[in-house]
């Protein structure tokens, strides 16, 4: 399976991001060079911003040459980054020079950290960035099982008259915490492990309504 990498080419200017993609895709390297690349060399724009993907970190050197070589043959002032490699299990790019974990124990260990960082991130910024959602039948249901799960060391919970949220840091905290309490829970409830609401409106720029089940798939 291909593993992904991107160089990512900053320019001042929004039109010339556009000009440098233009003349990467129309550009006639040298044969060994158009060897190396290969095929399958993706280029997308956003903005000023150019991204060049590739499936192999051989491809992406070529890449990189036919980056600087377009950049220097032009005089574009464009700004290009290193190599990074996608971070699967940190869900992130990365420094292509940086290894990836191989064996099961630098997962592990990867994860850990991973999930440190997580927390750590979330007291700073003093919201959850995963949430349990719990939807009990009744009230009287809702209040008895936020009153457990407290008495049980889990908490905050935050109880909207039969719905209970719990936050926690990241998704696998979440998943966890969804199984125990969906094992405890009274028949009939619904427990699910979701992105918080907090999150969906700083990035999407949503608004801060919680939504449960019903509602359909987000437009």
């Amino acid at each position: 399976m291909a593993d992904d990498f991107r160089i990512v080419v900053q320019f001042g200017e929004e039109g010339h991001g556009l000009h440098f993609g233009r003349l990467l895709g129309e550009r006639e390297f040298e044969k060994d060079l158009r060897k190396e690349l290969g095929e399958g060399v993706l280029v997308t724009r956003d903005g000023p911003r150019v991204f060049i993907y590739t499936g192999s970190q051989g491809q992406a050197v070529a890449a990189r040459r036919a980056v600087d070589e377009v950049l220097s043959h032009h005089e574009m002032k464009g700004e290009a980054s290193p190599i990074e490699r996608w971070h699967p299990i940190e869900d992130r790019w990365e420094d292509a020079s940086n290894p990836l974990p191989v064996t099961a124990a630098e997962v592990e260990v990867e994860q850990e950290r991973f999930e440190e960082e997580q927390a750590d991130e979330a007291a700073e910024r003093g919201y959850a960035e995963w949430e349990v959602r719990v939807d009990l039948p009744s009230h009287r249901d809702a209040v008895e099982f936020a009153e457990r799960l407290e008495a049980e060391g889990i908490s905050p919970v935050t109880r909207r008259w039969k719905f209970l949220l719990i936050g926690t840091a990241n998704d696998e905290d979440a998943k966890e915490l969804a199984e125990r309490v969906r094992a405890e829970a009274p028949d009939g409830a619904t427990v699910t492990a979701e992105p918080s609401a907090t999150i969906e409106y700083e990035v999407v720029g949503g608004n801060p309504f919680s939504l449960f089940g019903g509602f359909g798939p987000t437009p």
